[in-house]
C-alpha cells in the first residue's frame, strides 16, 4: 500500500515532538482557538434548545461512530478490567490514551452498559468548541462536552458544572496528556489538570490505557485500521491526609505507572522515548 504524504508527516511530527519532549503539543493543525465567554456555552443544558440540540447531536453521533463500526473503520477487539469501573460507585473521573478523534466513542462503547442510563461527559479543548474541525462541530458543542475556557469567567463556570456532575454522580473523561498524537501507542507524561480537578472534588480518577494492533482493514491512506483493547484499571483515590498539591501529583504518578505497565506487558518491551 502506498502510505499518504500526510500521515506520513504526522509520524515525523510525533517523532520530532517525542524527542523534544514536548509532550503536550498536538502534532496536526488545530483550528484557531476563540476565547469562550460564560454566556457561549450551557454546561449542564439547562435551556430547553439545548437539551434538544443535545438529543439531536448525540442520536448522530451514535449513528457516525456506529457506522465506522460496521464498517470497521472503528475495531473494538476487547474491554479488559471493566470491574474496575463498576466497583466506583458515585462520581468519577475516566482517564484515557489520546490518539483519535474516534478514541472517546470507544470509551462510551465500553462503560455504557454499566452506567445506569447516565451519559459520558467529555472535557475538551478551547478551540474545539469555538471553532471546531469539521464535520464535527455539532458533536462537539452538544455531545455531553466540557470546554475548557482561557477566559476565567468561564473557567469558574466549568468548575461549578463539574463539580454538579460529580455530585449527580456522572462520569467525566479526561485526556491528562492533553495532545493527540495519531495511532501512538505509548503513554506519555501527563499534565496537571485531571488530577487536580480529583483532587479537588475528592473524586477517584479510574484510568483506561488503549492498546492496539493491526488489524486486516486498510485505512485508505496506506495504513491498517487499529484493533482496540481497553484496559480499565483500578480506582486511584486522593489521599486526603496530603496538601492538594502533593496529592494531585501522587494521582499523576500513579495514573502514569498504571498505563506504563500495561504498555510493557501488552507490548513486551520497556517504555522507552525516542525508539520506536
Amino acid at each position: 500500500m502506498e502510505q499518504s504524504a500526510h500521515k506520513l508527516e504526522l509520524l515525523r511530527r510525533i517523532a520530532e515532538l517525542e524527542r523534544q519532549q514536548l509532550w503536550h503539543l498536538d502534532v496536526e493543525d488545530d483550528p484557531e482557538t476563540y476565547p469562550l465567554m460564560p454566556e457561549q456555552v450551557d454546561y449542564l443544558n439547562e435551556k430547553l434548545i439545548n437539551k434538544i440540540k443535545n438529543r439531536i447531536a448525540n442520536h448522530m453521533g451514535a449513528r457516525f461512530f456506529d457506522k465506522m463500526i460496521a464498517n470497521r473503520q472503528l475495531i473494538i477487539k476487547e474491554v479488559r478490567g471493566i470491574e474496575n469501573f463498576t466497583a466506583v460507585k458515585g462520581g468519577r473521573i475516566v482517564t484515557c490514551n489520546h490518539f483519535s478523534v474516534g478514541d472517546n466513542y470507544a470509551v462510551w462503547v465500553a462503560l455504557r452498559d454499566f452506567m445506569d442510563g447516565k451519559m459520558l461527559y467529555k472535557v475538551i479543548r478551547e478551540g474545539n468548541y469555538t471553532n471546531p474541525p469539521k464535520p464535527f462541530g455539532l458533536f462537539m458543542r452538544h455531545c455531553n462536552t466540557l470546554p475548557l475556557s482561557s477566559q476565567p469567567a468561564t473557567m469558574k463556570k466549568f468548575l461549578r458544572a463539574f463539580k454538579t456532575l460529580l455530585e449527580r454522580g456522572e462520569t467525566i473523561l479526561i485526556y491528562p496528556e492533553q495532545s493527540m498524537w495519531w495511532n501512538y501507542r505509548k503513554p506519555k507524561p501527563m499534565q496537571d489538570g485531571a488530577f487536580a480537578l480529583a483532587v479537588r472534588n475528592k473524586a477517584p480518577v479510574v484510568p483506561i490505557f488503549i492498546t492496539m494492533e493491526d488489524s486486516d482493514v486498510p485505512d485508505g491512506e496506506g495504513f491498517f485500521v487499529q484493533e482496540y483493547t481497553l484496559h480499565i484499571l483500578p480506582a486511584i483515590y486522593p489521599d486526603a491526609s496530603l496538601p492538594r498539591a502533593e496529592a494531585k501529583e501522587k494521582m499523576k504518578k500513579e495514573n502514569y505507572e498504571a498505563w506504563v505497565r500495561v504498555y510493557e506487558d501488552v507490548y513486551q518491551k520497556p517504555l522507552v522515548y525516542g525508539e520506536s
